[in-house]
């Protein structure tokens, strides 16, 4: 781990014809989607509902990032409150079919209870989980809707996801898809690893950030709070590169166990966190060995996750792309359809750079309402690389080039312009 800082540096007709354009245009916004999804689920760290600055002993930076490195918490429950503003513009149920998209792709069954149809929602608004833990094979997340809830449930082998809205079930089994390594843990291959995609701990989706703190990143020390009840000290992670769009992120640390217990992200353009996560309430005590058992409920539909069509589109969907990197952040390359993927710069400042293999955005002459409807929702740029689209969110923004390229990261529109050129 690289060292840290301590200082304190229509009509009828006309309504069918756009909802025939926004169709169209899914293909093309969904991977300004997912890398706007992957890079917002960084912030997904349990930790709200705090008050008052606790006295607590002063401690460095490093000795904050080991506490939270040998904390140790199995046993917790837990409620979590999440609040998503991304500036996404209004997409009239455009959502809907990303998140359709989503389910169906990249190894997707097809389930309304598969975990990755349900990313997208936490992209944006305000959402309530119900968390517990009791050691690294038994974990459950709840997603609490006001006439609805969404369960993901981990004991031992099995992965159960509940859908109570469409009344769908989707299960794994990891012992049974051959999965299991000869420890018993996955072995990190197989459509199973998607229902582990939803974050499990705090700690762990804390250390995502932390991996990202090199040489660029300025990590301090910013005083104490207090989150759920409980005393916790604040890590402040800063980019020292200009041309982020991440301003800052804040983890409040539990001062006695290490666990994180609060995350909040602010943009560097200012405003309200882009991400507001954290604990209302939590305990460590024990959860009841019940909290982990499911059945599936009489007349849901169950989806298997290993079942064999699942497990050919995960095949398909899972190759990476050329350059083995990866997306930022550990998110793994795209399928045949992005082909040569680049990481551009290091840092705060990384773009990811591919080629949709297509011709670029449809135009409005040429595209009709699919163009009239992308344009509406990006800014026209042009360079030497020739023109293209930006479409912007308050963290992620991404440029998609006439010419079917791609440069996407948590940088300024300026930044993706100047990258795109010297890619020429």
């Amino acid at each position: 781990m690289a060292p840290y800082e301590s200082d304190d540096s229509t009509t009828g007709d006309e309504a069918d014809d756009m909802r025939a354009g926004r169709r169209k245009a899914t293909r093309y916004v969904v991977p300004v989607a997912v890398v706007g999804l992957a890079a917002a689920t960084i912030g997904l760290v349990p930790a709200f509902a705090g008050s008052g600055d606790p006295d607590l002993p002063e401690v460095s930076a490093q000795q904050l990032i080991e506490k939270i490195a040998a904390s140790d918490v199995q046993q917790l429950s837990g409620t979590v409150k999440i609040s998503t503003d991304l500036g996404l513009p209004d997409l009239g149920g455009l959502e809907n079919s990303l998140g359709g998209a989503a389910a169906g792709g990249r190894g997707g069954s097809g389930s309304s209870a598969d975990p990755s149809s349900k990313l997208l929602e936490l992209a944006s608004g305000t959402h309530t989980l119900r968390v517990a833990s009791d050691g690294e094979d038994k974990q459950k997340l709840s997603l609490l809707d006001k006439a609805a809830e969404y369960s993901v449930i981990h004991n031992g082998d099995e992965v159960w996801a509940y859908d109570s809205a469409s009344n769908e079930v989707y299960h794994t089994d990891e012992a049974a898809s051959g999965s299991a390594d000869s420890s018993g843990k996955g072995s990190g291959d197989g459509p199973k690893d998607r229902s582990k995609d939803l974050p499990a701990t705090p700690k762990d989706l804390a250390e995502e950030a932390l991996k990202a703190a090199d040489g660029t990143t300025s990590v301090t020390v910013d005083g104490t709070a207090q989150v759920a009840g409980r005393d916790a000290y604040k890590l402040l992670i800063k980019p020292k590169q200009s041309g982020s769009t991440v301003g800052a992120i804040s983890v409040a640390v539990d001062a006695k166990t290490g666990l994180p217990l609060k995350f909040t992200l602010t943009p560097a353009s200012g405003g309200a966190a882009v991400v507001d996560a954290g604990f209302t309430e939590v305990s460590f005590s024990k959860p009841a060995a019940s909290t982990f058992d499911f059945e599936p409920p009489k007349g849901a539909k169950v989806t298997e996750g290993d079942e064999p069509a699942a497990r050919d589109h995960a095949d398909k969907g899972d190759k990476g792309g050329k350059s083995g990197k990866g997306l930022p952040g550990g998110t793994e390359g795209p399928g045949e359809e992005f082909q040569g993927l680049n990481v551009i710069g290091e840092g705060w400042n990384s773009i990811a750079r591919f080629d949709t293999g297509g011709e670029g955005l449809p135009t409005q002459e040429a595209g009709g309402d699919a163009g009239r409807f992308l344009e509406s929702l990006g800014d026209q740029v042009s360079g030497r690389f020739g023109s293209g689209t930006v479409f912007s969110t308050r963290l992620v923004n991404a440029l998609i080039t006439d010419d079917g390229k791609v440069y996407a990261g948590a940088v300024t529109k300026d930044a993706l312009v100047k990258a795109a050129n010297e890619a020429k």
